[in-house]
């Protein structure tokens, strides 16, 4: 496979020599959700072939929290990096001619949607967020969809007040999905929210996600866990590429990506949080419904 993508980089190189000109290094933002480590490791290939398409050097940042990326890509330091769908929207709703969505996730059935799914450990009696009342709950990242931005409006629609003290005992932000899953693995906090893509089994974390991930890293053992809850289909995240870049980098490096299932089905896992069928087109339009619920929540101070 590798020997193919090879092949292809090379035909790349020869046909978009000006690209490479025009800039003289690209930098890759990469989410958090699990140590920096990890981040580098899954994403390595990626940029390695990024660096032998575009002929300049491509580095990787693994910054502390989502909002590192976010300004990142809104300050120029970064040139592409796959958001959540609330981290976009924030990107976008700070300035629409920063960043721009040229490819989405897909998973084995086809689709570009996941969920926020509730959990907690297994012995603790806890089955349902009716026995977390009164318990406290970990949320991940504020700019996070499904460890914040989506819970924190589907929870209390549903009767769950996320106001610490009201129907939770406490709220407590953990910094990340792979901090939730720890948390809660240790019984440090009663639940928590993370995402998975709710395809496969429970016990091998579903078939891609940050449970997959965690089970993949060998953190948790998902017979230890339960899920107590899921929220409704939230759309996959974007791959974005800075607007300001030419447009030759764009369509190179787009194209890097659309076709990695295809030429490193290890490398996409990788990059892809787990099994994948491939990266799709997509548009700004796939992300204004979640935009306005961010714009809602903010001017609400949620």
């Amino acid at each position: 496979m590798k020997l193919t993508l090879t092949a292809s980089l090379m035909t790349l190189a020869i046909a978009l020599p000006a690209a490479a000109q025009e800039i003289e290094e690209f930098n890759i933002g990469v989410l958090g959700g699990e140590n920096a480590q990890d981040r580098m490791t899954s994403n390595e290939c990626l940029r390695a072939y990024a660096e032998e398409a575009l002929g300049v050097p491509v580095k990787l940042f693994t910054p502390a929290d989502y909002d590192g990326v976010i300004q990142g890509l809104l300050g120029g330091s970064l040139d592409a990096a796959i958001l959540g769908a609330s981290g976009y929207a924030k990107a976008y709703l700070t300035d629409p001619e920063a960043v721009e969505p040229v490819l989405v996730k897909t998973n084995v059935d086809g689709a570009s949607t996941y969920y926020s799914i509730g959990f907690a450990r297994a012995d603790s009696g806890i089955t349902s967020m009716d026995d977390m009342e009164g318990k406290d709950l970990g949320f991940g990242d504020p700019n996070s969809t499904s460890g914040y931005l989506i819970p924190a409006v589907e929870l209390p629609q549903a009767g769950y007040s996320v106001e610490p003290g009201e129907y939770f005992s406490d709220i407590k932000f953990t910094g990340g999905h792979e901090q939730t899953i720890v948390a809660v693995n240790n019984g440090d906090i009663a639940g928590g929210v993370t995402w998975a893509d709710g395809l496969g089994d429970w016990e091998d974390g579903y078939n891609s996600g940050a449970l997959r991930k965690a089970v993949d890293s060998g953190i948790v053992d998902m017979n230890d866990l339960v899920e107590i809850w899921k929220s409704k289909p939230i759309p996959e995240g974007p791959m974005v590429v800075r607007k300001a870049l030419p447009q030759d980098v764009k369509d190179t490096f787009t194209d890097l990506v659309a076709n990695l299932d295809e030429t490193d089905a290890d490398c996409a896992y990788g990059v892809a949080a787990g099994e994948t069928a491939g990266f799709d087109p997509v548009t700004h339009e796939a992300y204004e419904t979640i935009i306005e619920v961010r714009k809602a929540q903010d001017a609400s101070g949620g």
